[in-house]
């Protein structure tokens, strides 16, 4: 009977506990006419097993509370083995108290050049780089992870930061994209300026974006709309000491579409600071800010 109570336990266990990320990976090969399909079909099954299967982190996470992401990997280029590609992540958690999902992550990396052979085995090591594939992919991991954590608690992602900025760290050889010498807006300056005070403003106000603003609204919307203004313009004060950041782009990039539609409708807010402040740090995002009504 003992025994029976074990196995029941351990069933049980195994169904409540999962990995980290419930993570769509699709390849996109339209543009590749000369090379046999099946090797981009197998890439795509091979790294959605990879992402979802992988152990990311120590925390134990319910079937339910699984990060719902994605990646896209557009390839327009593949001789011998060599994949040239672009890589889409997004990534997105729950709003408190309702059906509504955030996004949370919203970023296009165009430096994605990686080797991979047919049915090749894929494993991550952190202390190793052994494959420029693997260690994009476990880099967009570790930033989904944190990007998530940083919206439930204040700098709450800094593990899984530290972990991605090793990984740039051992990746150095992996081609374009890991060094500060790749340009302003790459992987070393993303996992960089998370970590660095100079950015803290923004990662303030990313979780009071989420945890003072969208959180608050299925109980009290017009304070969960001045949370989300407020968490705004807070980090909009980034932009007097490094203008066009990196951070602020990928911000604006996740949240320009919903910042729109919170100010569209609903309860009325006073937002003439609001709309000259987005402007002003999001000027690419001016024919959004046009659209928010008073």
């Amino acid at each position: 009977m003992r025994k029976i109570v074990v196995f029941v336990f351990l069933i049980t266990l195994s169904l409540t506990q999962a990995q980290e990320l419930n993570c769509s990976v699709k390849v996109n090969s339209e543009r590749i006419t000369s090379a046999n399909q099946q090797i981009f079909k197998t890439l795509e099954t091979s790294l959605n097993e990879f992402v979802n299967k992988s152990k990311w982190s120590t925390r134990d996470f319910k079937n339910n509370e699984r990060i719902d992401c994605s990646m896209f990997i557009n390839v327009s280029e593949f001789n011998n083995n060599v994949f040239t590609a672009t890589i889409q992540v997004q990534a997105a958690r729950p709003v408190y108290n309702s059906t509504y999902s955030t996004p949370i992550l919203n970023i296009n990396d165009k430096d994605f050049t990686f080797r991979y052979v047919e049915f090749e085995n894929l494993f991550f090591n952190p202390n190793s780089f052994d494959s420029n594939l693997v260690s994009v992919v476990a880099f967009y991991a570790y930033m989904i992870l944190a990007m998530d954590a940083d919206s439930f608690e204040y700098q709450g992602g800094n593990e899984y930061l530290e972990i991605a900025q090793n990984i740039v760290a051992v990746s150095q050889s992996g081609g374009k994209g890991w060094s500060q010498s790749d340009g302003l807006q790459n992987r070393f300056f993303l996992v960089n300026d998370m970590l660095s005070n100079t950015f803290d403003p923004i990662r303030l106000g990313f979780y009071d974006y989420h945890k003072l603003g969208l959180d608050v609204m299925a109980d009290d919307l017009p304070a969960g709309k001045e949370g989300v203004k407020n968490a705004v313009l807070a980090l909009s004060k980034i932009n007097s000491v490094r203008p066009n950041a990196y951070l602020t782009r990928v911000f604006f990039d996740t949240k320009a579409d919903e910042i729109l539609s919170i100010f569209t409708g609903g309860p009325k807010v006073d937002i003439t600071d609001l709309v000259d402040n987005l402007n002003r740090v999001s000027p690419l995002n001016a024919s959004n800010w046009s659209k928010i009504k008073f």
